[in-house]
């Protein structure tokens, strides 16, 4: 007697071409061959082959659904790297152009160094993001490896950056401190004196006026030379006609000094590169994480085999 479950089995093994107990019946009745043990035995197969098919299908579907959503993550973020490389060159370039207009009263040129790394790093970005898309669309081993470990040297090189930005981030009050007093006693009045360009520039630009106040001009060479009892026009405030920086109408004058505003200002960029290095290195620690999920399922998973070379389970 067959039993259910021998029925629903039977039922199974026509989806996957293997005969059934009613093709079974009309093979003893035409050839009168097969035995009650053959046929249990054939049962047996048919069961396990199943079971292997039910197991394999999910466990297919299960590796090449990793595999594209981990592909597709990996190209979407080696896009991202194309505009991040844009985005580190930009906040580089704009710390060299800002410094230019600060270098006066800031002395060390080392603090550029996390701004040129950024550059560089942008610059490698780009690259890496070559890299990754090419072996990312041809599934190439080599490729992911390599992008992998270049993503880790550019990780390492970021982190670096961020140190660096905190350690010249700190340096910034002492170095302006030392340089400030320097740049303004070498005040002239002239727009062809680099000190004098940077001063009117700092004051326009930063709304102020002095070191702690308009009252420290009265300690420079320069007020002491012309004895007029004003400050530079730079001083003046935008919305005040006829301001002429005399120190007898302090209210047409700026009353913020410019070395608070100076150090601010300069610890800002160094923030801009701290966080454009962090960001993006989060972001490459993802593009890490993706491009090891590919090379793993590339080296292990069946799976993948199949999908790559476009085998299906029988």
């Amino acid at each position: 007697m067959i039993s259910s479950n021998h029925v629903t089995t039977s039922s199974r093994l026509v989806a996957v071409g293997v005969p059934d107990d009613q093709g079974d019946a009309r093979d003893r009745s035409d050839c009168g061959s097969r035995t009650g043990a053959t046929d249990s035995h054939f049962t047996i197969i048919a069961a396990l082959n199943i079971i292997t098919a039910e197991i394999t299908f999910p466990t297919a579907n299960m590796g090449q659904c990793g595999i594209t959503s981990s592909k597709t993550v990996l190209v979407f973020l080696n896009l991202i790297f194309w505009a991040a490389a844009g985005i580190l060159c930009y906040v580089g370039a704009y710390v060299f152009i800002t410094y230019d207009d600060y270098d006066h009263f800031f002395e060390d040129v080392y603090t550029l160094i996390p701004a040129v790394i950024i550059i560089a790093v942008g610059t490698l970005l780009f690259i890496i993001g070559l890299i990754g898309c090419c072996a990312t669309i041809r599934e190439s081993r080599c490729g992911l490896a390599t992008f992998v470990v270049i993503l880790m040297l550019v990780f390492v090189t970021e982190v670096v950056v961020v140190v660096l930005g905190y350690i010249y981030r700190a340096k910034v009050e002492d170095e302006v401190d030392r340089s400030i007093r320097k740049v303004y006693n070498e005040y002239n009045g002239t727009n062809t004196d680099a000190p004098s360009r940077a001063i009117d520039y700092v004051q326009r630009q930063l709304h102020c006026c002095g070191i702690r106040n308009y009252s420290d001009w009265k300690n420079t060479r320069w007020f002491n030379e012309t004895q007029n009892n004003s400050v530079p026009l730079s001083c003046c405030k935008p919305n005040v006609s006829n301001c002429t920086g005399s120190l007898a109408h302090p209210a047409d004058l700026y009353p913020e000094g410019c070395e608070a505003l100076v150090v601010k200002k300069l610890k800002e960029i160094m923030m801009y590169v701290i966080w454009a290095a962090l960001t993006f290195a989060a972001i490459q620690m993802l593009g890490m994480l993706c491009a090891c999920v590919v090379l793993c399922r590339r080296t292990r998973d069946p799976a993948y085999e199949l999908l790559v070379t476009g085998g299906t389970y029988a």
